[in-house]
């Protein structure tokens, strides 16, 4: 199967730059996950779609304020763009301009209460940072720090808070977990009251995320790796929901791979936690999940090949031309996609 297999054309004015001011006014493209038919919707309308009985999962992750802008001891602005952390106060690191940031260069961000040392360059051109400060890394970092955007939002975020969802809870993202900035605390309150499960998963986004398929043949593409977990807690929420016959609906991709990661050879799940490169496309067969809400994702990417696994390519393509058709917002702030079997919603 070809990478090229999976494109459409998308104008760059549909890429939206800005989110709306209520999450839960975006649309929401609904798409039966075998015949491929498609209903306009808001996303406040994604309660009609989930049936008591059933397991809304989510992940919990939090986005770090990674991206620190600082100065070189002769002036020179620096840019670095956390992305693991090595503990002892050492993180592998993005750094631009990266000649001006060679082992020994030191940098200093913002009145000099955050400072940092180049110890190492990669293979990969990636920095390993020493760190020097007092007290809470990461309430350094709220100070400093900015919200490390998609490379297509080129608009300055002016409320952080709207790039992260609001469930999130462990810090360690480089990215948000974007399916789930649609939800609002009132929409999920109207979601438990109608009895639907909610349960949370952790997987810490990387910048990997936005990483283009290079390989002509998508067997040959090697996807990154990600820390991903299930609590005890929700593992007993996902094992009730499959004994009770409720479908598990997960909320983004990183909610889906962290499931299809960790469920157990019999289906059931436990507490457990690993480090998951799983690559999902076409001819896949799904272990854990029965009903996908999503974002629409850049053309050829590994995003595109999950969700055309989960249903068909030929389906998802043309609901993503659908889209650019009726004009929906893309990406991270844009709009939703719900896919599932909706012969077997009983709406109340």
């Amino acid at each position: 199967m070809k990478t090229h297999d999976f494109w459409y054309d998308l104008p760059e004015e549909l890429i939206a730059q800005t989110p709306l001011q209520k999450r839960d006014a975006s649309r929401l493209l609904v798409m039966d996950r075998k015949s491929g038919e498609l209903a306009h919707k808001h996303f406040y309308d994604i309660i009609d779609y989930l049936n008591p009985g059933d397991c809304l999962v989510m992940n919990d992750s939090r986005v770090l304020p990674a991206r620190l802008l600082g100065h070189r001891p002769t002036g020179g602005a620096v840019e670095v763009l956390l992305l693991r952390d090595l503990g002892n106060k050492r993180w592998e690191c993005l750094c631009k301009p990266g000649r001006k940031m060679q082992a020994g260069n030191e940098v200093t961000f913002g009145n000099g209460e955050l400072k940092a040392k180049v110890t190492e360059v990669q293979e990969d051109g990636n920095r390993i940072v020493e760190f020097d400060y007092d007290g809470i890394f990461l309430e350094v970092l709220e100070r400093l720090g900015k919200m490390p955007l998609p490379p297509y939002i080129k608009e300055e975020l002016q409320d952080q808070e709207r790039y992260q969802t609001v469930y999130s809870k462990e810090v360690g993202s480089a990215a948000a977990p974007t399916a789930g900035l649609h939800f609002t605390d009132e929409l999920l309150q109207r979601i438990r009251e109608k009895g639907v499960k909610t349960a949370f998963v952790t997987l810490h986004v990387g910048l990997g995320t936005f990483r283009p398929v290079k390989a002509e043949d998508i067997s040959e593409h090697h996807m990154h790796s990600e820390l991903c977990m299930i609590s005890d807690e929700t593992a007993k929420i996902l094992n009730q929901t499959k004994a009770e016959g409720g479908r598990i609906i997960c909320v983004g991709t990183t909610s889906c791979r962290t499931l299809e990661s960790l469920v157990n050879e019999d289906g059931s799940f436990s507490p457990k936690s690993k480090w998951t490169d799983i690559f999902i496309y076409p001819g896949y067969e799904f272990k854990a999940m029965q009903g996908l809400i999503t974002n629409f994702h850049l053309p050829e990417s590994t995003l595109v090949m999950l969700v055309s696994a989960f249903s068909s390519k030929e389906n998802v393509l043309h609901a993503y031309e659908t889209a650019v058709k009726e004009r929906y917002r893309f990406f991270s702030f844009g709009d939703a996609m719900f896919i599932g079997d909706l012969g077997s919603v009983s709406k109340m």
